[in-house]
């Protein structure tokens, strides 16, 4: 019977090793569950060697893999999703980052991926190897991945991690939807004005200047408009300084925005907007409902949970309500006062949170509060699109309806002027 060497860990996080006989790699898995242990590493004794050798060869062919960058969320997703089916179906760790490894089409994940099966195999514990690429793997991330370790639950927590990226990432791409419609629309109107302005209305302008008479007054702002565009004083049109000055604007904004003082008014400002506001506060409310209930629920402790979630707020006013209810949990009392003082969270999730403390079930209140507030945003964002679809529409004919009336309208007066002679 074959003999296998083997890396674990046993239910206190320990790390552990040894020999096990047994008649394949699943049998030898199975009697290691058995025994309480949860193998990170199984390989058959005297194949150690002909393995690492056929890794240096496997390693110069194919795409060239590097790390340190940064990954898309779905790609992450994807893969925290298949690592956790691999786990599940009862592969060792390794073998299921070997796996991944050699199936993943992205260079940066795929050498990611390789610098952690090194890692793992040379003894670290898998939210170890996860730290050492915090540009990939948040906070968030790798002590999900700790406490499924010490709790010996991995691919569970791992699969609650894919969960939470599928639906963080479902709904940051219904805000983006709800944001950039408008944008674009307002975009293509100002690049149609401006194109009018500049090389239609002049031409219009010329012609009437020709035939001479009283123009009528919507006529006489948009020709006076175009003119003020097309000036060019210090050898440039003033279309092109305003254009300089918009995107001057833009960048300063940004850069403002970066600083701590510039950074806490854009967020506050995000939550009072008129109508995106709304959208904006449900989705901060779901998205720190979901990140503490998912930590707390995989084994992470509540002040290490609030620490974390605050850091992944997203905004700064949400981090700061969040660690005034760190310090209050850090000094013994409830989570439901420094949440409700705080004036940002609603009064149904500040009830949940406290009928979930009294029961003792604050993290699946916590994860029902999302799903609510999941639902809040998707019908927010699909009422608000179907209201600005027609709303932008007219604004846009309107617009263009303008400029289109101010130029025929002295050319029909000049053609009844010539009816009439």
């Amino acid at each position: 019977m074959p003999t296998f060497q083997y890396q674990a860990m046993d239910a206190k996080g320990e790390q552990t090793s040894g020999t096990i006989d047994a008649s394949n790699e699943s049998d030898a898995l199975a009697k290691l569950r058995t025994n309480g242990l949860y193998p990170t590493q199984i390989i058959e004794a005297g194949k150690t060697a002909k393995k690492t050798a056929a890794k240096k060869s496997g390693s110069k062919a194919g795409p060239k893999a590097t790390t340190g960058g940064r990954l898309k969320p779905k790609v992450l997703m994807i893969f925290t999703r298949q690592l956790a089916t691999l786990i599940d179906s009862g592969l060792p760790l390794l073998r299921g980052l070997t796996v991944l490894s050699k199936q993943e089409p992205n260079p940066v994940l795929r050498g990611t991926i390789n610098a952690l099966a090194d890692s793992v195999q040379g003894g670290s514990t898998f939210s170890e190897s996860l730290a050492q690429h915090p540009k990939i793997f948040n906070k968030l991330y790798v002590n999900m991945v700790k406490a499924g370790e010490l709790g010996g639950v991995l691919e569970l927590v791992l699969t609650r991690l894919a969960e939470y990226q599928e639906k963080a990432h479902k709904l940051k791409n219904k805000i983006v939807s709800a944001m950039v419609y408008p944008v674009i629309v307002m975009f293509i109107a100002v690049a149609i004005l401006l194109f009018l302005m500049v090389f239609i209305v002049p031409k219009f302008k010329d012609m009437f200047a020709e035939q001479g008479g009283e123009l009528p007054m919507i006529s006489k702002v948009v020709f006076g408009f175009s003119e003020s565009l097309i000036a060019n004083p210090y050898g440039l049109p003033n279309v092109a300084y305003l254009l300089i000055v918009l995107v001057g604007f833009y960048f300063g904004f940004v850069a403002w925005g970066k600083t701590p003082k510039g950074r806490n008014a854009v967020d506050a400002m995000k939550l009072r907007l008129p109508i995106f506001g709304d959208i904006q506060r449900k989705s901060a409310v779901s998205r720190f409902s979901r990140t503490l209930g998912t930590l707390v629920t995989s084994g992470v402790p509540i002040l290490q949970a609030l620490n974390i979630t605050k850091e992944t707020a997203g905004n700064v006013i949400i981090s700061k309500a969040i660690g005034n209810v760190y310090d209050a949990v850090k000094e013994g009392e409830t989570i439901v006062t420094p949440l409700q003082a705080s004036g940002v969270f609603p009064n149904m999730v500040i009830s949940m949170v406290d009928v979930g403390e009294e029961t003792g079930q604050l993290p699946d209140m916590l994860l029902k509060v999302a799903d609510v507030y999941d639902d809040e945003v998707d019908n927010a964002v699909t009422a608000l699109t179907s209201i600005l679809e027609p709303i932008m529409i007219v604004f846009l004919a309107l617009v263009v309806g303008s400029v289109v009336f101010a130029l025929f309208l002295p050319l029909i007066q000049i053609i009844n002027d010539v009816s009439n002679q």
